[in-house]
């Protein structure tokens, strides 16, 4: 791989070009990792790319605002389970791996707080234990709920099997201090199993001819998530309690604080921790007990380090997926040696054509593998990957199955290099190389022999990463279906979208019923899965005297449909598969537009309007519907013409319409502001600001109800103008709008005074 042009060497040109490459590649990588479970670099390879592409910005500032993927967290709630709305989301971590990265998190927190480096910063560092997320809800110290994590908002009610588990007390009784708990407290930790007790439940199974499990994460999960009740109480699980979600009244002024006295009410709380106040000492801590991750009796994949102070916590807040105050530092993934058997082509719901290798299955870190990405024709090229070579199968990040490279002296003498289709294998139409647009691949690959089956009843298993923005792969690499509609891949995986769990989350239609029902004729675009029980009684194969359905089944298939009639505006959105539109872009969009109304007329406004003006690369010089569009924080031009992309097609909106037909939409909720001054308003903020980093005045704004634009328009409310601001303090006052200085905006948010006029 040829050397990368020193930052400082960069034109801007240069940069502009590399800045397009790099957020390209970080979209197409994120999505493999977080939506397709199949990753094609390493963890410590994807975070070159992103401080290549922070850098860049830095130096070049006016790139920064392009569209960036937020990745989500968990799985879906499995049928079976009664579902839990959490009052706060339960997020993740953003990861580390190298030292550099443990390092820039520190930097990151103390430029985000505008703190020198003398200033005093302590983290608690603990083991990040390899287990299943639970949040256990306790009022006036009474166990009243306990849910899994789902997808972060929403999680399986396991409070019956949470009462089985001898480590969560059903009563609070007091702390040994004699301070009672909180009114109000969710305890969030993680369900586990020790691995001497992993290793005899296997011992069991077996004995009994029953299933073993591939790890002890597995085994709890799968404990956890079961039905029947007395199946969890007989399974020697435990639980390890490191924070908290809705409460009544502090734990404390600190983490540390905390910890302790979620000790005190009779939690395990993960140890051995400990109390760091620099970067060098963070480090010390991981490599010390990573030296000790043999003899611990449970599994750990990294330790976590926590701003200690919670006033802190609160200022640094989060970002759409993770909090900022937090970060796992992951240890190195483990790797095998197995066959390549064979190289499939997958095409996905973009037309994309990914080759996917089949593997003699292998244990990689306590998993079966039997199946990996490998990206494109350009990646197998580069690797020379051929079918029969030994390859090395490392799991990413502990999870996921990736390629790393080939045992060339086990290279069969008469291989011969893979030749990538020139046509699309579920259609026969011409597969041509993508260079002028971006693409996302759609590779569902499967490497994990657990998890929740496709009719989505409860097994033994463990929680599914949860998908990610379908976001941009790089130019020029990925061969494209020209088949269009009339490829049955692609139609059918845009429905499969449509009914994935961060979308619609239809319980009962998962894969394989979906592409039934399509290869039937039955479900040909998504209106016609809220017609599907009017049309059965037309149709002399009914769905009920097929085999693997029964009358219960296809009752509760129709009921989980019904139940998803009324969705939120932001899922619809993010439902519709547009390209580089994932789950956090469809809620800046809803956010912004509220209802699907006003979202759907602004959308065909701007398409018209970019119709007209298709090359200017000025949002201002095309439309006001256009540029309102690009304002938008973290949307852009490039998101924003891939939208204009789908709305400009004129069967894209007829079946919008079809399905609003079909169901309801809920106007888009912001987060409650009570009291709020600026909840609805517009501001853009502009210069240096002191008493803040920019980063944390737009979350400030932003946890109050305001829209942080990044460009003013006429609709701006507020323009915040810090030292040296420039052209947009000009464009203000041009425009006579409400100029604040930084004391004026933080007396205005705080209540210190009104409104301006």
């Amino acid at each position: 791989m040829a050397a990368k042009q020193a930052i400082d060497a960069l034109t801007l040109e240069d940069a502009r070009a590399e800045h397009a490459q790099l957020v390209a590649e970080i979209g197409h990588h994120r999505t493999l990792y977080y939506q397709k479970d199949a990753p094609e670099i390493s963890d410590a390879d994807y975070d070159a790319l992103e401080r290549r592409l922070a850098a860049i910005e830095q130096r070049f500032p006016e790139l920064a605002g392009a569209h960036s993927p937020t990745a989500t967290v968990g799985a879906a709630p499995a049928a079976g389970f009664g579902k839990v709305r959490h009052k706060v989301p339960m997020l993740s971590l953003g990861n580390a791996f190298e030292d550099e990265d443990v390092t820039d998190f520190v930097a990151s927190i103390r430029r985000f707080l505008v703190l020198d480096e003398e200033a005093p910063l302590d983290f608690v560092a603990e083991p990040k234990i390899d287990g299943l997320s639970l949040s256990i809800r306790y009022e006036d110290g009474q166990l009243v709920q306990a849910a899994t994590r789902g997808d972060g908002a929403e999680g399986e009610d396991v409070t019956a099997n949470v009462r089985t588990i001898d480590d969560i007390p059903n009563t609070l009784t007091g702390s040994v201090s004699g301070k009672r708990a909180p009114a109000i407290l969710e305890v969030r930790g993680e369900v586990y199993m020790r691995r001497e007790d992993f290793l005899a439940l296997n011992k069991a199974q077996a004995e009994k001819g029953e299933k073993v499990f591939a790890n002890p994460r597995n085994a709890a999960a799968g404990s956890l998530r079961q039905l029947d009740a007395s199946i969890t109480a007989d399974r020697p699980l435990r639980f390890f309690a490191y924070t908290w979600g809705e409460l009544s009244e502090p734990l404390g002024a600190t983490q540390s604080e905390s910890r302790q006295r979620l000790a005190e009410l009779g939690f395990t709380i993960s140890e051995p921790s400990r109390l760091c106040r620099t970067a060098d000492e963070l480090l010390d801590y991981y490599r010390w007990i990573g030296g000790q991750r043999a003899t611990l009796p449970f599994d750990i994949d990294g330790v976590v380090y926590k701003v200690d102070r919670l006033d802190l916590q609160e200022r640094l807040g989060f970002r759409t997926r993770t909090p900022r105050w937090a970060t796992a530092h992951k240890y190195p993934a483990e790797k095998a040696q197995t066959l390549l058997k064979a190289i499939s082509i997958q095409v996905g719901r973009t037309g994309a054509l990914t080759p996917v290798a089949e593997l003699e299955p292998i244990t990689v870190g306590g998993v079966v593998v039997s199946r990996a990405t490998l990206h494109n024709e350009d990646e197998i090229r580069r690797k020379d990957v051929r079918v029969g070579d030994t390859v090395i199968v490392q799991r990413a990040g502990d999870v996921i199955p990736q390629i790393v490279g080939i045992v060339p002296a086990l290279r069969p003498a008469d291989s011969h290099p893979f030749e990538f289709p020139t046509h699309c294998p579920a259609c026969g139409s011409l597969a041509v190389r993508s260079t002028a647009e971006k693409a996302d691949a759609a590779a569902e690959v499967v490497a994990v022999e657990s998890g929740t089956p496709d009719d989505g009843t409860a097994v033994e298993g463990a929680e599914a990463p949860a998908p990610e923005e379908t976001v941009a792969e790089p130019d020029g690499v990925v061969r494209r279906c020209t088949g269009g509609l009339i490829c049955p891949a692609q139609a059918v995986e845009r429905l499969i979208h449509f009914t994935s769990r961060l979308a619609f989350d239809i319980e009962g239609l998962g894969i394989e019923r979906m592409r039934l029902f399509h290869s039937q004729e039955r479900i040909r675009e998504p209106a016609d899965i809220f017609t599907l029980e009017k049309r059965e009684s037309e149709r002399l194969d009914r769905i009920v005297t097929m085999t693997g359905f029964g009358k219960k089944s296809v009752e509760k298939l129709f009921a989980a449909i019904e139940a998803r009639r009324t969705i939120g505006l932001d899922r619809l959105i993010y439902a519709l598969g547009i390209r580089q539109v994932g789950e956090a872009t469809a809620k800046l969009l809803a956010r912004h537009y509220l209802t699907v109304d006003h979202w759907r007329d602004a959308m065909i406004k701007a398409a018209e309007e970019r119709a007209v003006q298709p090359t200017e690369r000025k949002p201002e010089l095309v439309g006001e519907a256009y540029a309102e569009l690009c304002a938008i924080e973290q949307i852009g031009v490039g998101v924003a013409d891939d939208m204009m992309a789908f709305f400009r097609e004129e069967h894209n909106r007829a079946l919008l319409d079809r399905l609003l037909a079909q169901i309801t939409v809920e106007t888009y909720q912001r987060p409650t502001t009570a009291g709020s001054p600026v909840v609805g308003k517009t501001v853009v903020f502009t210069g240096t600001l002191e008493t803040m980093g920019r980063s944390e005045a737009k979350a400030k704004a932003e946890s109050l109800g305001a829209k942080v634009a990044g460009s003013v328009s006429a609709k701006t409310d507020y323009v915040v103008v810090g030292a040296d601001a420039g052209s947009k303090a000009t464009k203000a006052r041009e425009l006579g709008l409400t100029i604040l200085t930084e004391q004026e905006w933080v007396d205005l948010i705080s209540g210190k005074a009104g409104a301006p006029e």
